[in-house]
């Protein structure tokens, strides 16, 4: 019997050797990654980076990105902040709303071993997570999420996020931490002008709001949000301090289709993340891979085909993955392994076990996806 969590690849085993599907990271493009971004938030004072751990779902990368000056990480999910504080990160913001006596209770406990912090946007969420933190004798950081223009969760008004700010202040085993202003929605707006106009009105709000907490004496140690593919615009704002961005790490094809400010495709950070298939059959006169559905997520497209310009991945089922070839280019052979680039690599991260990282076409370590599944 095969254990459930048996690995693809091990130490120092040639990169052709990897089972497949698997997710690999050429850790060569991913440290360029990692430095970039550290390199990028140093140039601002009192600005730092708060890494998006809904990316990597993994506390090796986590304790990673601390290492280079992050202060800590953002998670989505209890489940994701559990397995975050197990592998040894001791500073975890929940940049959501956790409703339910079940899943704040299990927040305010990690809050004995870590920093913990959530965001809030209703007075009855404030008082739970006040019963829970009592309960568990812990203290909880909550912000106070506004909305920017997503149009998601959030208050709509400075005086809604006074009045909450406020409560929270009241609130026994409660501590206010500051502003959650997330744009999610304009990460992927194409064109420059376009993400440069959402975040200005963004910074617009959140400046606002922070000057209304000013006026009533309530400091604001945080004010977080910025995603990868604006997280410039938040750094040089002079409103964020906390800046939350994930997917830098790895870069799929979809960040790749933002343009920079000249019109040409975003390419400061590099394709670090791949899944590795094999061709398995070339009987029907085209290719087929062992990498369908179950090997990506299809919320952004297809995942593109890394070393082969010529080549297009098509018509995905369960287990199958069909390369279609155009032109006299070069074509792989039955039993090659290729590498796709992900169209969004959070939710395919989230169907693999085990990041297997490779440099210099050998395996170098093999990192667990340790909060994979944690949507509680």
């Amino acid at each position: 019997m095969i254990p459930a969590l048996h690995p693809p690849a091990s130490n120092a085993m040639p990169v052709g050797e990897i089972d497949t599907p698997a997710l690999i990271v050429d850790l060569n493009a991913f440290d360029a990654n990692l430095a970039l971004m550290a390199e990028r938030i140093a140039t601002v004072p009192n600005v730092r980076l708060r890494a998006h751990a809904k990316t990597h779902k993994c506390p090796a990368i986590g304790r990673r990105q601390m290492e280079l000056g992050a202060i800590g990480v953002c998670c989505q999910k209890v489940g994701e902040a559990q397995a975050m504080v197990a592998g040894g990160i001791d500073n975890v913001l929940v940049t959501n709303q956790i409703v339910g006596q079940r899943k704040i209770a299990c927040l305010a406990a990690l809050a004995k071993n870590a920093w913990i912090g959530v965001c809030v946007d209703h007075a009855d969420n404030v008082e739970a997570l006040s019963t829970g933190a009592v309960a568990a004798k812990t203290t909880l950081h909550v912000l106070v999420e506004i909305n920017v223009g997503a149009n998601r969760c959030g208050v709509d008004s400075p005086q809604a996020a006074l009045d909450l700010a406020q409560r929270i202040q009241a609130a026994p085993g409660l501590r206010f931490a500051g502003l959650q202003a997330y744009q999610g929605s304009a990460q992927h707006k194409r064109a420059f002008a376009e993400r440069e106009a959402a975040i200005a009105e963004a910074v617009r709000r959140t400046g606002e709001t922070r000057t209304r907490l000013a006026q009533a004496a309530i400091d604001c140690p945080i004010v977080g949000g910025a995603g990868t593919g604006t997280f410039e615009f938040e750094l040089n704002s002079g409103v964020y301090n906390e800046l939350q961005a994930g997917s830098y790490i790895f870069m799929d094809a979809d960040y790749g289709h933002n343009l920079d400010a000249h019109g040409q495709p975003e390419a400061q950070f590099k394709h670090s993340l791949f899944i590795y298939t094999t061709v398995m059959s070339t009987a029907a006169g085209h290719y087929v891979v062992d990498a369908g559905h179950k090997a990506h997520s299809a919320d952004a497209g297809p995942p593109l085909v890394a070393d082969f310009s010529n080549a297009r991945y098509d018509r995905p089922s369960d287990d199958h993955g069909i390369i279609t070839f155009t032109g006299d280019g070069p074509c792989p052979a039955l039993g090659d392994k290729l590498r796709l680039i992900p169209g969004h690599c959070d939710p395919t991260v989230n169907l693999y076990d085990w990041l297997v990282g490779v440099r210099n076409d050998r395996v170098e370590c093999v990192w667990q996806v340790t909060a994979r599944g944690a949507t509680r």
